[in-house]
């Protein structure tokens, strides 16, 4: 079996969940264990592409990994997390909340190559351990700046206190970052509140054929 499979992974589920579900379906019609992977994760609360590789076609993963992607994201300004999504504890910050002025000079900051920090509760390997483990034992630790780009970003609307953005990033861009980043500029404070990738690389999820999930 080769197979390139495309999931529109629903909020709730990890990127991990999806893989299983698609391996159990899989299994079950060919009568035996199949291998699926991933190309990159979605955190639970987000939703949307997944591509996922089976069989024969796990080998292409590579081809498939470190591509840029686009997504569309509501960022909720005057509150803050702390993991940078609705997974969070949230505080109201009690700022004032900026003017749609205020926010496209802003956004502005945040075209062409800029600066990261990836989030605590991330993926990323610190000394062969996940941050989201170490984050979540109560672990000190600082995960090192990396350069991302943000190709382009979009101002979709603004209806106070939330703001919606469409962008398109190259891979290992953090949108809970970039979200937090943004309410630190506006001197407001942010999170990252709902998220949606709609396409990596030329793939785009309005125009795939897209595999159904089992609740």
């Amino acid at each position: 079996m080769e197979a390139i499979i495309f999931v529109d992974k629903p909020s709730g589920m990890s990127s991990f969940g999806a893989v299983a579900r698609v391996r159990r379906i899989l299994s079950q019609q060919e009568g035996h264990k199949v291998k699926v992977g991933h190309t990159g994760t979605l955190d639970p609360f987000a939703t949307g592409l997944l591509i996922l590789l089976a069989g024969k076609a796990t080998k292409k993963a590579p081809e498939l990994t470190k591509k840029d992607k686009v997504y569309e994201a509501t960022i909720r300004l005057g509150e803050t997390s702390t993991t940078g999504d609705p997974e969070g504890e949230i505080t109201q910050t009690g700022a004032e909340l900026p003017t749609i002025e205020k926010i496209q000079e802003v956004l502005k900051q945040f075209t062409g190559k800029i600066e990261q920090r990836p989030p605590a509760f991330s993926a990323i390997k610190i000394n062969g351990q996940r941050a989201y483990k170490l984050a979540r034992a109560g672990k000190d630790f600082e995960i090192p700046t990396r350069t991302v780009e943000i190709y382009e970003l979009e101002l979709v609307g603004y209806d106070a206190p939330e703001l919606k953005i469409r962008t398109h990033v190259s891979s290992g861009t953090y949108i809970r970052t970039l979200a937090e980043d943004i309410g630190k500029a506006l001197g407001c404070g942010a999170y990252c509140s709902a998220l949606r990738r709609t396409k990596i690389a030329d793939y785009d999820i309005a125009e795939l054929p897209l595999f159904e999930l089992p609740e």
